[in-house]
């Protein structure tokens, strides 16, 4: 039996990332016609049309969609494997692409990163920053090796290791905050006080849902881009919000004016998971990188 090449593969994967032969030649640093003959010669080779084209567009056939998702689990593990070798078969050592949410990565990556490389000087780690919808498709695409994600959300078919908790507080001005002492329901705040993140950011939906918050008025129409963004507009000292304490205890609120109260109820938190795709074969290294993190936010 014929077997596809790895290049063949390589040029599936970009024709389906870019949706386009043009720029997925560009990409792969050929000529449309070698990727377009290549394409073809995949095809023959399977005996099945993998691509519908035409001058104008392109669609990948059902088949074509199932051929890429196990070109890219193959590609993934080649990947893997050159690794390990370039590592002499040490799996805390070469490089780990390393993805982070915005609301996590400041507090937790820089310790991580330190520890990481006391701990295992061999192990470089590339750190992306992104939301969990593009960190999850660049995991699955094997564009990121192992994600830093906040739980609960939909991880599909990727393995999830919890390593910590990470409590809300509500945050408001010290004039504010006063009056909100002995606050008991979350229905006592005034309407339209409570700024949040965007809703792009999957912080707002885990605080509201941790919060136990359901009533809508109590939200203000100003939606912020980052933490930092959103500590801003609470030093006006008109709203409030809830923050986690990941960010209050690296010293989000230092030299403001704002101040964290504890929640009237107890497990307001949001869970920290390491993701990573149950096919690879360096676990071993993401399972002791959460272990790392885990020390970390325990201390």
């Amino acid at each position: 039996m014929n077997l596809p090449s790895i290049k063949q593969l390589q040029y599936l994967l970009a024709v389906h990332k870019e949706q386009n032969f043009n720029r997925a030649a560009e990409y792969c640093h050929i000529s449309q016609s070698t990727l377009s003959v290549a394409i073809n010669n995949l095809e023959e080779l399977v005996g099945q049309q993998l691509i519908e084209r035409d001058n104008r567009k392109l669609m990948f056939t059902a088949l074509g969609e199932l051929v890429v998702e196990q070109a890219r689990m193959i590609l993934d593990q080649c990947h893997n494997m050159m690794k390990l070798i370039e590592a002499d078969g040490d799996v805390m050592a070469g490089d780990v692409r390393l993805g982070c949410i915005p609301t996590i990565a400041p507090f937790l990556l820089p310790r991580l990163a330190k520890a990481s490389r006391d701990q295992y000087p061999s192990l470089r780690l590339r750190l992306v920053e992104d939301t969990t919808a593009q960190l999850l498709s660049l995991l699955e695409k094997g564009e990121v090796d192992v994600a830093i994600l906040a739980l609960p959300i939909d991880t599909g078919s990727f393995h999830v290791m919890q390593v910590g908790q990470d409590r809300f507080k509500l945050v408001a001005h010290k004039d504010l905050a006063a009056k909100l002492k002995n606050l008991k329901s979350f229905d006592e705040l005034p309407d339209r006080s409570l700024m949040l993140l965007e809703k792009e950011h999957c912080l707002r939906g885990h605080a509201l849902e941790a919060c136990r918050l359901s009533n809508t008025e109590k939200i203000h129409r100003f939606e912020a881009t980052s933490l930092t963004t959103l500590v801003t507009m609470l030093e006006d000292g008109e709203g409030i919000s809830f923050l986690p304490d990941m960010a209050i205890e690296a010293g989000l609120l230092k030299n403001t004016n704002l101040v964290a109260l504890q929640m009237p109820f107890e497990n307001a938190e949001r869970q920290i998971g390491f993701i990573w795709r149950k096919t690879s074969f360096r676990a071993q290294c993401y399972r002791n990188l959460g272990v790392l993190a885990e020390t970390l936010l325990n201390v």
